[in-house]
């Protein structure tokens, strides 16, 4: 009689382990899911917040927010143990805000409409073609991934001429701020001559006027002489 509770108790042990053994597998799938994530998002085009947000482009503004709400929670770092994960919590965030900036967005969404354009021109399809056409279908790479490596190159054009203004217009700045800088100098040097030449000035009154006097004394000693 004294045996059974002893199974019934072993058998209980045994439920117990195997479910704590499946909550650890869950914390281990979740915990590594996380770390998939937090590399996915820092190897993500960094140009395109669509892609590092995961987003097509046809989200709308809650839809954003949503996804944003809901990856953030999921590698926040106090909740993952990639060292990285900060970093990655920060892409994901400015990538949202870009989304959530209309002209920002307006202007992303025109690269890559034109992307798309140029991939149909490519393909010589017109541009009003739908991307369900069955003409787009069994493509390699696929269209949607055509697309995706057109509006890279495009978004890097971009990138790289708006990087190039900005060099240009620090270089006019800093054109401009030496220029001032020698205008100021020049007027600095300037000043600082006149009043060396306004201070010199009663020396030179007072040595013009011995001189003066010296040259009367020499002229009256002469007119002595020839008298």
């Amino acid at each position: 009689m004294s045996e059974k509770p002893q199974a019934s108790s072993s058998a209980a042990d045994a439920v117990i382990s195997d479910a704590d053994l499946e909550k650890l597998l869950n914390r281990e799938a979740s915990a590594f899911q996380r770390e998939l994530e937090v590399d996915r998002i820092l190897n993500a085009f960094k140009l395109n917040p669509y892609d590092i947000l995961d987003l097509d482009q046809s989200v709308t503004p809650e839809g954003v927010k949503k996804k944003y709400r809901q990856l953030s929670l999921f590698i926040h770092p106090d909740k993952t143990p990639n060292p990285r994960a900060p970093e990655a919590f920060d892409i994901l965030k400015k990538a949202e805000s870009e989304l959530s900036e209309r002209a920002r967005r307006e202007d992303l969404d025109a690269t890559i409409t034109q992307a798309r354009y140029t991939v149909l021109k490519a393909l010589g399809l017109p541009v009003t073609t739908p991307d369900d056409s069955p003409k787009l279908t069994g493509l390699k790479p696929s269209f949607k991934e055509q697309i995706r490596a057109k509006s890279k190159e495009m978004l890097i054009e971009e990138e790289l001429r708006r990087r190039k203004a900005v060099k240009m217009n620090l270089a006019n700045e800093g054109f401009e701020a030496r220029k001032k800088e020698e205008e100021v100098a020049t007027r600095k040097r300037k000043a600082e001559d006149d009043a060396k030449w306004e201070e010199s000035r009663e020396q030179r009154v007072g040595s013009w006027r011995t001189f003066a006097k010296d040259s009367k004394k020499k002229k009256k000693q002469k007119t002595v002489i020839l008298g």
